[in-house]
């Protein structure tokens, strides 16, 4: 059993990832954006959005057929920086994180990025393909995000539970070699998957 984290931006597509691949109803905090929240939680990019998570999303996958059967545990991050105080809680005792990005509000990845970076939990990032926007080279995207060639970025539509699943085994591969790399240097395991 493997706990992953699911973060991005406010609108990125966290909640619909969870949904697509979940083989088990989903848990949702989705509450209904009020007039109360317009100056916090601007729409400019995702006009359509009526609802925001306002704890977490949960779902289960399970992949008997992997090389080495896993069941997945996932946890979707609430995506508005106000949050970020939660993510700790959410991500103990991960083995990794997906962050979503939506290339139309690139600037709203900055944080979930460098939350991953400074608590040093292994991370991919998942271009989220919307309807209509732009399609970014992911080595474009890796560029303006500033990441390091060791993070895996990958492109996937949130809504298709194939593309999703492949993404979470991009996660498990890279939270893999992270693990290795990390007992080869000699250092003490820090996640559960290094004590597997």
């Amino acid at each position: 059993m493997l706990k992953i984290v699911i973060a991005g931006g406010f609108g990125a597509g966290k909640t619909t990832a969870v949904g697509a691949v979940s083989e088990i109803t989903p848990l949702s905090t989705e509450e209904y954006l009020t007039e109360a929240s317009a100056d916090v939680d601007s729409l400019a990019g995702v006009e359509a959005k009526e609802t925001t998570t306002v704890a977490f999303d949960f779902g289960r996958l399970s992949l008997p057929d992997a090389p080495m059967p896993l069941e997945l545990f996932l946890f979707g991050t609430p995506g508005q920086d106000r949050f970020v105080d939660l993510w700790y809680d959410l991500s103990r005792g991960a083995v990794g994180a997906v962050v979503l990005v939506d290339t139309r509000r690139l600037e709203s990845s900055f944080t979930p990025v460098s939350f991953f970076e400074d608590i040093g939990l292994p991370f991919v990032v998942a271009v989220n393909q919307f309807d209509g926007a732009h399609r970014y080279h992911p080595e474009q995207v890796r560029a303006a995000l500033e990441l390091p060639a060791a993070v895996p970025v990958v492109t996937c539509d949130a809504r298709d539970t194939n593309r999703v699943a492949g993404v979470l085994l991009a996660l498990v591969d890279h939270a893999v070699s992270c693990a290795a790399s990390t007992n080869r240097a000699g250092h003490a395991p820090s996640t559960p998957l290094q004590d597997a």
